[in-house]
């Protein structure tokens, strides 16, 4: 079968809009590798920290593995839409 992963997409961010912290982890290792999404290194690391912040420990992990990749504005970016975001 093949992955569609645009379709993925929808349904981890569905999921991650409502909190879910393992969809929202997922979503930013799509974001970070522009799987079904263009890749974003600020909203993957976005993502990544809400995940974190509920105790993913694989999120926290890939966000600093992200954090590496970035330039401070970059992170000062993702870690303000992290704090602007609220579940729908």
């Amino acid at each position: 079968m093949p992955e569609d992963y645009a379709a993925a997409v929808r349904w981890y961010r569905a999921a991650a809009d409502r909190g879910q912290a393992v969809s929202q982890a997922i979503l930013g290792v799509m974001y970070a590798n522009g799987l079904g999404v263009p890749g974003d290194v600020v909203r993957a690391y976005m993502w990544l920290s809400l995940a974190a912040g509920q105790g993913n420990q694989a999120a926290a992990k890939n966000r600093t593995i992200m954090a590496s990749r970035m330039a401070a504005a970059q992170i000062a970016e993702a870690k303000n839409l992290a704090l602007e975001w609220e579940p729908k």
